[in-house]
């Protein structure tokens, strides 16, 4: 290695500026390696521990000792530890992820009969203000990196010794907030040399930010979008979700025909059924005018109960008259969300909000 190099090192030691591994390409790893001496080739076998979980340059045993002691001065792998996991009766995990400033988040490991699915967050909180969600009572602390959402991935596997098979951008946090990091983290999970997902197995979740759902459009992925809807009427909705006053409900379905006319792909509507605000046949009937001929689909979800909130989950039967009403007046594809981890508190922001009571109470 040239004193050039190893000046180059230490400079990025001494500022504390390691970067972070797992928010590194292939490319980037070996284009690293070039300006360290070390063959390209070596990238591809660096970048196979990553996606492997690893979280010690000790680990990485079909390295040399002294490739490994290279990285450790240029690079860190353990980007997130879990210092807490709830476990519910039907198998459903909820993990507490801390990073290397302390801030928290939380990930959900479900199990399906079609593979296990992951749940992770975007952001630390979220500073959208929807008012039945527990991610937003704090606020909004930074957003992630695409490498911090892979670590959440990541320990995950390590965790359970499971495969995550699908991936939902629903935990804490407005996905489409933090654009960029986002971008890059589905573009590195579906990377074939990493983790070698499908598009189609991610599914991204926003409340409605109309510009950048314009320009996800315009990437063509093959993801499926999911819009958290929550009410049709746009009085109603601003109560519950103030985004839309900024983003109205016409230039949102304007941006989700954009949408579906760019990728051929369906949009999903969440729609988070609340006893007594929005569960009404009068809101199944506007629900059905507004997305009659579209290519959607919607998915009721009871709400999860909140402390902070006074919100109460629509009845079963309630449930299946909206479903009905939606399906057979107005021919839209229409499901309930299969509730998993409601004895765990498994809703968004509900186990990080705890933790920071905790602190503060210490």
């Amino acid at each position: 290695m040239s004193s050039t190099s190893q000046k180059d090192i230490k400079i990025i030691t001494d500022n504390h500026k390691k970067v972070d591994l797992r928010n590194e390409t292939l490319s980037d790893i070996s284009l690293k390696l070039e300006t360290i001496g070390e063959k390209k080739f070596r990238a591809k076998q660096i970048y196979e521990w990553v996606i492997k979980g690893a979280r010690h340059f000790d680990d990485m045993l079909n390295l040399s000792k002294a490739l490994r002691a290279k990285l450790e001065k240029i690079y860190y792998l353990d980007n997130t530890n879990i210092i807490d996991v709830l476990k519910s009766e039907d198998g459903t995990l909820k993990m507490l992820n801390a990073f290397k400033d302390g801030e928290i988040v939380e990930s959900v490991f479900m199990r399906y009969k079609h593979g296990n699915s992951a749940c992770l967050s975007t952001q630390v909180g979220c500073k959208m203000g929807c008012s039945f969600c527990a991610s937003t009572l704090n606020g909004c602390m930074r957003n992630l990196t695409a490498g911090e959402m892979l670590g959440q991935l990541y320990e995950m596997q390590n965790y359970t010794g499971e495969r995550v098979n699908n991936v939902v951008l629903m935990g804490s946090g407005e996905p489409l907030d933090n654009y960029d990091e986002v971008l890059r983290f589905i573009h590195l999970a579906c990377d074939e040399d990493g983790l070698n997902l499908s598009g189609r197995s991610i599914t991204l979740s926003t409340c409605g930010l109309v510009p950048q759902i314009r320009k996800l459009a315009d990437e063509k992925l093959q993801i499926t979008l999911a819009i958290s809807l929550h009410n049709p009427i746009e009085k109603e909705r601003i109560e519950i979700m103030p985004i839309t006053k900024k983003y109205g409900i016409r230039a949102l379905m304007d941006a989700v025909a954009y949408y579906t006319e760019k990728t051929h792909r369906r949009v999903t509507f969440e729609y988070a059924m609340i006893a007594g605000e929005n569960d009404s046949i009068e809101h199944a009937n506007e629900l059905g005018k507004l997305l009659k001929g579209m290519l959607v689909h919607v998915n009721l979800i009871p709400v999860n109960a909140v402390k902070e909130k006074s919100y109460i989950p629509t009845k079963n039967h309630q449930i299946n008259v909206f479903m009905k009403q939606l399906m057979d007046k107005y021919n839209i594809n229409t499901t309930v969300r299969r509730e998993l981890g409601s004895d765990i508190n498994a809703a968004c922001g509900q186990l990080r909000n705890q933790q920071i009571e905790r602190g503060t109470e210490a």
